[in-house]
């Protein structure tokens, strides 16, 4: 899938597997907040599940940012693309 500016980034089969692993979890963690909601469950219980997607998001968020920050922003600075400076600070200030 291409993003906005038409790059693409190329991981391997256990990098795809994992990030789609987490995802599931997440997704998991999702529709059981989705379940509390529809049980009228205890509004601390439902936010403690809250707290602990986010966490699960903002953890694969560092890990894809990591290897972002190790392939394609390292591989830009050595092919001289003045671009990416721009990129990675837009990226930090988005996390």
């Amino acid at each position: 899938m291409a993003s906005c500016c038409g790059k693409k980034t190329y991981r391997s089969e256990e990098k795809k597997k994992n990030i789609k692993d987490r995802l599931n979890r997440i997704n998991g963690q999702i529709n059981g907040i989705k379940k509390m909601i529809d049980e009228n469950r205890y509004c601390k219980d439902i936010l403690i599940q809250l707290s602990a997607a986010e966490k699960s998001l903002r953890s694969l968020s560092n890990l894809i940012l990591n290897d972002h920050v190790h392939s394609c922003i390292a591989d830009g600075i050595k092919e001289g693309d003045e671009t990416i400076v721009e990129e990675i600070s837009e990226l930090f200030k988005m996390f």
